[in-house]
């Protein structure tokens, strides 16, 4: 005897038939003025309102017309967050009547709730159309939800590829987490998977931008520089032809910087790296103008305006990161500009932003550490911004790569006692020390003493700030590090770092770091088009590229300590 037939729902046996049900076309019958009159009522926020009005419509038509209307009221309700409504008007329809955009809302309101209940396939079969062909209103929520679906049949990259798509139409938080969720599945992916898939991307596809920027924080190579569309494009036709190595600096250059207030001290060194760069070429260089920002926003504003009155066709800066908020502010910049900070939000189109945020330590030590398989790391960091900063973003990124933080230790100047921290996170193969060099030496013998000792361990650019002296820096030997490329390897255009160091006070120590980052602006600068069109550019902090966004990436040099000295590791990774 056979065993009694599945029992299937309404709504299931309504989406099954939809989802073998020929491509949408946005052709078919208009909305009527009432419904459209409703659905508007969601776009202002109301969706409650127009489900009711849209089920009050329904009632008073027939066939094709009621069809609409009551899917239409469906996917209202389950905006409203009422999915059983939802779900019960689903199931009154008959579903080869709907046309149209309703088609589209009663797809996306199915996959939706086929997603709820852990059906990704189901929810695949309605979204079989490509988003560029749903109605604008829909198109974000529909590459997320074949993201979702794809992402639960275990296709990583087939989501991320749904998810770039849908980056675009994403605000506030919702991109942030878009961003954080391509980041993850990317993650999963191993190097040579990276590689070949990203290489394979079509010209101008919105996922390169994302593995572009993975390949980048993995160390590996590009398979062809960042896609720019026109409004991305930097406007260099002010320039002399660029020379046989891609040289094309501005015709007259403003550099924005603090030479007073709070940054002043940061300030210089980026002033004094820029200008050893530019007066390193000996070639066609720029009239150069340094105006003072005071580190305030309204003084970013008012040197910006002092610049583009000058006649400046490039802008250098701001520092600040507020003040960089600022000038970002504006949108349509007269002068395009070269910020050297992290604003919140990307560069303006024809415009450039550069920084050394520690996010950018805490996401290549992740890398790092990923890449040599370590999969349970302990995290100790500085109670400051950096360090705080770094070790988040450590984190994030370790996670999206399958690792796992088992740990984390927050210490102050003084250090203290951790061992017993230590201990308590179990066994570890990984630590990162988001820490300077006087903290970094009196952790090194706690971690050896707690049964840490044999872990790998990685800080961050920071391990250089108060080294210095090799007896007591030989307690960090073993420990990696993300170095400027200008300690590891000549550079074009700049003296050796320890020649600087021994003239130039601005250039030692931890300033060393800020007067790299000075020299590698002009270098952007001068090299605009080439790194926009070409790919990387070596620079003083290492590897540089231009993403999609305007962002400049770096590649930084590694390097470790070896008998209290810090030394270039062989091959750079």
């Amino acid at each position: 005897m056979n065993k009694p037939a599945a029992r299937i729902s309404a709504l299931s046996l309504s989406l099954m038939l939809l989802a073998g049900c020929a491509t949408t076309s946005l052709t078919s019958t208009p909305d009527s003025p009432a419904q459209s009159q409703a659905l508007a009522l969601i776009e202002q926020g109301k969706p409650r309102d127009a489900a009711l009005q849209l089920e009050a419509l329904a009632a008073t038509l027939k066939g094709g017309a009621r069809s609409n209307a009551l899917a239409d009221a469906a996917w209202a309700w389950h905006l409203a967050g009422d999915s059983a409504r939802a779900r019960s008007l689903l199931g009154q329809m008959t579903a080869r009547q709907v046309n149209g955009a309703s088609l589209q809302r009663y797809q996306l309101t199915g996959a939706e709730l086929a997603l709820a209940d852990k059906q990704p396939a189901q929810a695949l079969a309605l979204l079989k159309d490509h988003g560029d062909n749903v109605h604008p209103s829909l198109r974000t929520r529909w590459y997320v939800a074949r993201a979702n679906a794809l992402q639960a049949t275990g296709d990583a990259f087939g989501a991320a590829t749904e998810r770039a798509r849908a980056h675009a139409g994403l605000t506030g938080s919702a991109r942030s987490e878009n961003q954080a969720a391509i980041a993850g599945l990317l993650g999963t992916l191993d190097d040579a998977t990276l590689r070949s898939r990203a290489a394979a991307l079509p010209a101008n596809d919105p996922l390169y931008n994302f593995a572009g920027r993975a390949l980048i924080a993995r160390g590996l190579p590009l398979p062809r520089p960042f896609d720019r569309d026109g409004a991305a494009q930097f406007d260099t036709s002010k320039r002399p032809p660029a020379m046989s190595d891609g040289y094309r600096p501005p015709a007259k250059l403003a550099v924005l910087l603090p030479l007073s207030g709070r940054l002043a001290t940061a300030a210089q060194p980026v002033r004094d790296g820029l200008l050893s760069a530019y007066y390193g070429e000996s070639r066609r260089r720029p009239d150069i103008n340094f105006i003072d920002t005071a580190g305030t926003p309204a003084g970013a504003l008012s040197a910006y305006d002092k610049a583009v009155a000058s006649g400046a066709d490039f802008v250098v800066g701001p520092l600040g990161r507020d003040e960089v908020d600022a000038v970002y502010g504006r949108q349509q910049l007269q002068v395009p500009v070269l910020a050297l900070n992290r604003g919140k939000d990307a560069p303006p189109a024809g415009s450039a932003g550069f920084s050394l945020a520690p996010e950018d330590d805490g996401i290549v030590a992740a890398e790092y550490l990923r890449g040599r398989e370590r999969s349970k790391a302990l995290v100790i960091n500085s109670s400051d911004d950096t360090g705080r900063r770094a070790a988040a973003a450590f984190a994030q990124r370790f996670a999206q790569r399958g690792g796992q933080v088992v740990a984390t230790v927050n210490v102050s100047e003084a250090v203290g006692d951790v061992g017993a921290q230590v201990r308590n996170a179990g066994q570890v193969d990984a630590v990162f020390l988001a820490v300077r060099a006087p903290q970094a030496r009196l952790l090194a013998p706690q971690l050896a003493l707690a049964g840490a000792g044999g872990a790998t361990r990685v800080g961050t650019s920071q391990l250089t700030v108060g080294s210095g002296k090799v007896e007591e820096d030989v307690a960090l030997d073993g420990i990696v590090y993300p170095n400027e490329a200008w300690n590891v390897r000549s550079v074009s255009g700049l003296p050796s770092a320890s020649q600087v160091a021994s003239t130039l006070p601005s250039a030692r120590g931890a300033a060393g770091r800020l007067f790299a980052f000075g020299a590698d602006a002009w270098k952007i600068t001068a090299y605009l088009d080439k790194l926009s069109n070409e790919g990387g550019l070596d620079g003083a902090t290492g590897t540089l590229f231009l993403d999609s966004n305007g962002n400049i990436l770096r590649q930084p040099a590694w390097s470790t300590f070896n008998g209290g000295r810090p030394m270039p590791i062989v091959g750079g990774r």
